[in-house]
């Protein structure tokens, strides 16, 4: 594994400096379904005209959940779960950089 270069320490730092831009994350995974209401009379009948439905999927009490999402939420709620998704990048990335740093310092005692 190479040394850092300043690059490296720069990369983390500014990675590090980005997490509070992410405190509004939400965990689990977002799903939009197309599902008929079940009216007779409705626009959906016919199986092509079909609503969407919003949901995340989500652990609670160690069990998947799926909660709904109302229309009006959907793209705020499908940043937030992509937020999750750069922080564990983000944190990924801090760690390789620390990991190369660590065994940096290991190796000049």
């Amino acid at each position: 594994m190479n040394p850092p270069s300043d690059r490296d320490i720069g990369l983390r730092g500014k990675l590090i400096r980005g997490l509070g831009s992410l405190r509004e994350m939400l965990p689990g995974s977002f799903a939009e379904r197309k599902r008929s209401c079940g009216q007779p009379n409705c626009r959906c009948a016919d199986g092509k005209n079909l609503h969407s439905q919003f949901q995340i999927s989500v652990l609670v009490d160690g069990k998947p959940k799926a909660l709904n999402i109302p229309a009006e939420l959907a793209e705020k709620v499908r940043e937030k779960i992509e937020m999750r998704r750069r922080f564990e990048s983000a944190a990924a990335t801090v760690c390789r950089l620390n990991l190369k740093r660590f065994l940096k310092d290991k190796e000049t005692r």
